[in-house]
């Protein structure tokens, strides 16, 4: 699944594409990809304007000028490809094919077609992402969006807030508060792994037996690791590439994740992984000591 930076490069990249643009038609080839009705589809879609594109948490939102969003969500395997009538494409999500060959393909769920006859293909491989079709007010009441923590990166969002936040979970270890998306929106394996070892905590420690100035730099890793992530077009580990269908190359710069029988880059030491959390895990033996 894209962690926070993977869906914001994907927001950054539409969000230059589809603006002003209106819908003309709408084919769903695969109803749980697109679940909404027909008289929703055309009443609220069809001759609606593409106001922006914003991202919550790992969701992106299309705001249409009808006063509705479209929901997506890639999960794994999706990916969203804009085609401009001149046939020059940019492709966002699971780096397949689909973002090179002729679409639409055996992995198009849903087809959009603009007035000026551009498309946008929503694919998904495995058929566990969807777009959905929802009042922009109601958008804040989906269930998921009620419980999915601050964003991380937001202006607002201080070191005090993260320390209240992760300390709600003082009997957790520290990765998987991370990993909980009710405690801090959008936090995945990738850039746990990468904050924890800048902060040089163990990611096995209790949030209660953290210090509360390590929390701080924790705070200050994550910012740092998720921001360069969005610099360089997200990680691409596996599965996602830019909006402009170019690999990520945040794992170019990555300094523990995926890196295990490796010198750590800062005292030499050799990578190890462990298991926390039920996911696999990157440390320094040496300086993150539980």
């Amino acid at each position: 699944m894209p962690e926070l930076p993977e869906v914001e490069t994907v927001r950054i990249g539409l969000a230059r594409l589809l603006p002003e643009r209106a819908f003309k038609a709408v084919l769903s080839l695969n109803a749980k990809s697109f679940p909404n009705t027909d008289a929703d589809t055309r009443e609220f879609l069809l001759g609606a304007t593409v106001v922006d594109v914003r991202r919550r948490a790992k969701v992106l939102l299309i705001n249409l000028s009808s006063q509705y969003s479209l929901v997506i969500h890639l999960k794994m395997t999706g990916q969203l490809v804009f085609v401009d009538s001149s046939d020059v494409r940019f492709g966002a999500g699971h780096p397949s094919d689909s973002l090179i060959g002729k679409l639409p393909d055996k992995s198009t769920r849903v087809e959009f077609t603009f007035e000026d006859n551009s498309k946008l293909f929503f694919n998904d491989q495995r058929k566990f992402g969807w777009v959905r079709l929802v009042p922009t007010a109601e958008v804040p009441n989906i269930d998921f969006m009620r419980k999915v923590g601050p964003e991380p990166l937001s202006a607002d969002f201080t070191a005090g807030h993260f320390v209240d936040r992760l300390q709600r979970r003082k009997n957790t270890t520290i990765k998987a508060a991370l990993l909980d998306q009710t405690v801090i929106a959008g936090v995945g394996n990738i850039y746990a792994d990468e904050s924890l070892w800048g902060a040089k905590i163990h990611p096995a420690t209790r949030v209660a037996d953290v210090p509360v100035p390590a929390l701080h730099s924790l705070y200050t890793e994550l910012r740092y690791v998720m921001n360069l992530a969005i610099e360089k077009g997200g990680s691409s580990n596996h599965t996602y590439v830019t909006a402009e269908g170019k690999k990520g190359s945040y794992m170019n710069f990555a300094r523990v994740f995926r890196r295990e029988g490796l010198a750590c880059p800062r005292c030499g030491t050799t990578i190890v992984k462990l298991r926390v959390a039920g996911r696999g895990t990157h440390i320094c033996p040496s300086e993150q000591v539980l």
